[in-house]
């Protein structure tokens, strides 16, 4: 398998990390994905989303697959008074990356991103590896301090 920029990253910084593979498909949905682990827990899988703020521009934000973003408390973190995702058509030439195959980690400029408080309650968490059909898997503090730019905070809707 050849690595990808994330997987050199945390290889550079001395992260241990596990891969997972699985086969990607824009009409398969998350919880049917067959994954290369048999063991993979879903709920430990984080996905990365990128959004645009008024003030501060670009912030990332980092949380679990099955909770919703709250753009209003990722808005109070990031210093920003209006925030919206990133159009789709503009996360490649401002990420590097593609839906569905973004990771934290490696994007073309060092972008804030914030990581739900979650993530760092699990012994491990689950990012894309920065392309379709590959994840890695590592200690939430560690993924953390490889990403420049990164803090935590609660950046969750709550349930309604």
């Amino acid at each position: 398998m050849k690595k990808t920029i994330a997987m050199r990253l945390l290889d550079k910084q001395k992260v241990k990390y596990e891969t997972v593979e699985y086969k990607y498909g824009e009409d398969i949905p998350p919880e049917d994905r067959q994954f290369s682990n048999e063991a993979f827990d879903l709920s430990t899988l984080f996905k990365t989303l990128v959004t645009k703020g008024d003030k501060t521009g670009i912030t990332v934000a980092v949380i679990p697959l099955s909770a919703k973003l709250s753009l209003k408390k990722l808005s109070k973190v990031s210093g920003n008074k209006k925030m919206t995702l990133l159009p789709l058509k503009d996360l490649q030439a401002n990420t590097g990356y593609v839906r569905g195959g973004c990771s934290p980690l490696g994007m073309k400029k060092e972008y804030t991103t914030v990581f739900d408080q979650s993530a760092l309650l699990l012994d491990t968490m689950t990012v894309n590896a920065g392309q379709r059909g590959l994840l890695i898997s590592c200690k939430p503090s560690e993924l953390v301090a490889a990403v420049p730019k990164a803090k935590s905070a609660d950046i969750l809707m709550e349930n309604e």
